[in-house]
């Protein structure tokens, strides 16, 4: 491996499909320049925890190669595997065992966390990675931000199942997730007419509605989202009226994990992780007690979150998250740093790394979503992107 400008790669976060295509697409690249790739294992976890005793810690270290990468698209998940550690905020009992009480105290902030962020600076400096490549949401591009910001080179990759990253229009598993979830709505379809029941379906999307709303687009149901809290009278009228007029006598919603009704809050429960957040309760089930004590009617309530991230990525997520990582490479061949690989008016892009404070891109509800019906809006598309929404360069 030529350790001269080795390029560091990792993935952070929920896994989805398409990861390893980006993975494997880096290392062919870079080999074809004479570049050195190290996987860093478990996310930003490798550079705050690997062993300073060890050149290549195995547990959170790789030397990647078209032998171990060759096959590694065929499959979901992520073969560097994940975590979602924080670099600025660890948790006590979340830090390195090895390391001493005293150098621990050194680096501990308030309410208990700890900063490893010069020491995860140390050890990509260690293991001579030039320029790293971040692959996730917001979360884990936010660390990405703070190290460009100390003139570290960084390229940021967007993935999350939510499409919900600043500056780009499309993130790396949202189409899997989409066609996984209208499978899986079109199979329980059977299951709810037999029993004519209502079916409330929960689905990801703690800020954003993207998953819900295309979900519901393309298996023409209704949806509620985080952007817009419904009525929740008006969504039991409209979802009696498409059961009384379905020959099988059922009716669906979708439902983002954020949505609320009017009047309400989303619940939260267990433990913040590192970069804040806490478990949402089951607005699916909670929506269908509601809806059961209000019309007495039958409800069904399915959670497919974790279905939609498993397995291999379809030909949508394979092809971008091919190409996001040979732009990656392109970028950093001609010594750009600091950015986002994306999509921008349904052309390949890349932008700056998104600021943390700017949060989560959200549904332009006035466009994109009928609020009256609880639908997507099907019409008024010609010159829009395919599949997507415009966001600004």
């Amino acid at each position: 491996m030529n350790a001269k400008g080795r390029i560091g790669i990792l993935t952070g976060g929920g896994d989805v499909p398409g990861l390893n295509s980006v993975i494997k697409s880096v290392v062919y690249r870079a080999t074809e320049v004479n570049r050195g790739v190290i996987g860093l294992r478990k996310g930003w976890e490798a550079l705050t925890h690997m062993d300073p005793d060890l050149e290549m810690d195995p547990s959170y270290v790789l030397a990647l190669n078209r032998d171990n990468t060759r096959t590694i698209d065929r499959s979901g998940g992520t073969w560097l595997h994940t975590s979602r550690t924080n670099p600025l905020k660890v948790k006590a009992g979340k830090t390195p065992r090895w390391m001493k009480p005293a150098d621990l105290e050194k680096l501990k902030r308030e309410n208990g966390f700890y900063d490893f962020a010069n020491p995860a600076l140390k050890n990509l400096d260690r293991l001579g990675i030039s320029t790293l490549i971040a692959i996730g949401g917001d979360d884990t591009l936010s660390f990405a931000a703070w190290l460009d910001k100390q003139g570290y080179p960084v390229i940021g990759i967007p993935k999350t199942m939510d499409n919900d990253v600043q500056g780009t229009e499309y993130c790396i598993g949202f189409s899997t997730a989409i066609t996984r979830a209208k499978e899986l709505i079109t199979r329980q379809r059977t299951t709810l007419g037999s029993h004519e029941r209502v079916g409330i379906f929960r689905i990801f999307g703690r800020d954003a509605g993207f998953t819900a709303l295309y979900t519901a687009y393309v298996a023409s149901i209704r949806c509620v989202i985080p952007e817009y809290p419904f009525d929740l009278q008006h969504l039991i009228d409209l979802l009696l009226e498409d059961k009384r007029l379905n020959p099988s006598r059922y009716s669906l919603v979708v439902a983002s994990e954020g949505a609320v009704w009017k009047g309400e809050q989303v619940a939260e429960y267990g433990e913040m992780d590192a970069y804040g957040h806490r478990k949402k309760v089951d607005i699916g089930h909670a929506l269908a007690q509601e809806i059961k004590r209000i019309t007495g009617e039958d409800t069904m309530s399915s959670d497919l979150t974790y279905d939609l991230r498993s397995g291999e990525p379809d030909m949508f997520d394979q092809m971008v998250a091919t190409t996001f990582a040979n732009v990656a490479m392109d970028l950093i061949r001609d010594g750009v740093s600091g950015r986002l690989v994306g999509i921008q008016g349904g052309r390949y892009a890349h932008a700056p790394l998104p600021d943390p404070k700017l949060g989560p891109r959200t549904v332009d509800v006035a466009s994109l979503y009928n609020a009256d019906r609880y639908r997507p809006n099907y019409s008024a598309k010609l010159g829009q992107p395919l599949l997507l929404s415009a966001v600004a360069g």
